[in-house]
């Protein structure tokens, strides 16, 4: 089977968020299964030369977007068994960030029409594309549209990363930058409050809709969770699937990791004391104090469940805890955890930054993994913190709650709270430091953790079920 991955980013070649991670490890997953994946992405700008260097030039053709016709580059670069075809177009992706601009429609309107017109010159045809999220949402639509014969038996899935963000751009660009009939907008498969929505179009359009976590599938049920597409959910709830997504456990291995003062496992767990140690030189903890290190590695955002964090924190150091703070975000939450540093000198450490090498070294050093999130269609992290012994402290909601199980399970492997409040997640936190005070449970807890299979195996396998059941 030959399947095309359409997406807007990619590990190692550029990333902003998980999805960058599930298009860098889910294709390789695949093709271990014997699937033909092969993803395409935008050349943006900020590209490094090393990956540059390696890629082949195919050809160059034109794209038209609505009226305006513009260069498509083609290139091809081969990593780790998986073929990646990336899109040129400097006046649309050599940009200093990747999402953001004011022609994010038309930018992307360019890539998804590009994916469509450069596939019948490769010597390379998919059976199914697999597109995801809004940036990619225009391929299923216009598939559905195409008279050229091309596309015939082609088959669509669109995946759903994060359902806030839709692609909704006002009804003038309809015909001005999408090209699509008013038809598709006036029987109502785009239009969505007066705007046209791209995700609504996909979710309608393509052949089958999946989302990253079974508990999420659910959840875009809910108008709560759902962000005004609850409906479109219900409608097409027969082609749904909520498959969880999977982590490359070869790149987040403690024991190969060269960012970490001591490589260990759940075998040798004994490493991890060596990793605190340096963690806290490095942030300017006290080495010799074992208290735990609760962690929190995330967008510093308010769906992710800072508001209760910032309520809390007086609370949650009142225990003895120290708390360590990366990402970056929105400004209130930036100053408030700075601000906090100062106030608990030596027990708070507000790393205001992103840095995978920093990450590690979190992982890798603290006791607890703190995500309270509002929302989280699957989550990355709390799968990380696991395999590096970091205990997960987390909301059931999404994947969160399909990976992480409280006690009383006889399996358990992190501890949860339900209601979104600041007592219930400080309950949370203090169930944990109870098993904390038990130094044979914990190390039991956090080898349990380690141990889990959270590679792609078995989620690779229920994508294939689902591209096996379009009658390819």
């Amino acid at each position: 089977m030959n399947v095309l991955y359409a997406v807007s980013e990619s590990v190692p070649f550029v990333k902003t968020g998980g999805l960058a991670d599930v298009a860098g490890s889910l294709p390789k997953a695949l093709r271990a299964e014997g699937v033909d994946a092969r993803v395409i992405l935008p050349l943006y700008g900020s590209i490094a030369d090393k990956w540059r260097l390696k890629m082949d030039f195919l050809f160059y053709t034109y794209v038209n977007v609505v009226w305006r016709r513009q260069y498509c580059g083609v290139f091809k670069l081969e990593h780790e068994g998986v073929v990646f075809y990336f899109i040129d177009n400097e006046y649309y992706f050599k940009r200093d960030n990747i999402y953001g601009s004011y022609d994010d429609g038309e930018r992307f309107a360019f890539f998804s029409k590009a994916v469509l017109e450069i596939l019948p010159l490769l010597d390379w045809k998919p059976e199914v594309i697999n597109c995801n999220d809004w940036q990619t949402a225009l391929i299923p639509i216009q598939i559905s549209q195409d008279k050229s014969g091309f596309f015939d038996g082609v088959k669509t899935v669109f995946t759903i990363h994060n359902i806030e963000y839709q692609g909704r751009f006002g009804k003038d660009t309809l015909d001005d930058i999408f090209g699509l009939p008013f038809g598709l907008y006036e029987s109502g498969i785009l239009r969505f409050e007066n705007d046209v929505n791209l995700m609504k179009g996909a979710i309608y359009k393509a052949d089958r809709v999946t989302t990253v976590s079974p508990s999420y599938a659910e959840e875009l049920r809910d108008p709560y969770y759902a962000c005004g597409l609850d409906k479109v959910i219900e409608d097409n709830a027969y082609k749904l699937s909520g498959i969880l997504n999977g982590l490359d456990v070869e790149r987040y291995d403690p024991m190969t990791d060269a960012s970490i003062a001591k490589n260990y496992g759940f075998k040798r767990p004994s490493g991890k004391k060596a990793c605190k140690a340096d963690l806290c030189r490095e942030l300017g903890f006290d080495e010799n104090d074992d208290s735990p290190i609760l962690a929190c590695i995330s967008r510093l955002v308010g769906h992710k469940g800072f508001d209760l964090v910032q309520e809390s924190l007086d609370r949650i150091l009142s225990s003895n805890i120290r708390v360590v703070i990366l990402g970056t975000g929105d400004a209130k939450f930036e100053n408030f955890f700075r601000e906090a540093e100062a106030r608990y000198c030596g027990r708070v450490s507000a790393n205001i930054m992103y840095s995978e090498k920093r990450a590690s070294k979190i992982y890798a050093g603290s006791d607890m993994m703190l995500m309270p999130s509002r929302s989280e269609p699957c989550g990355l992290t709390q799968m990380i913190a696991m395999r590096y012994g970091a205990v997960p402290i987390v909301r059931e909601v999404g994947g969160l709650k399909d990976t992480v199980r409280p006690l009383p399970a006889e399996d358990t492997n992190g501890f949860t709270f339900y209601a979104y409040t600041a007592d219930e997640m400080v309950r949370a936190i203090e169930n944990a430091l109870n098993t904390w005070n038990d130094k044979d449970k914990w190390l039991g807890l956090m080898k349990r953790d380690m141990s889990e299979d959270l590679s792609w195996s078995r989620s690779a396998k229920k994508y294939i079920e689902i591209y096996n059941s379009l009658g390819n």
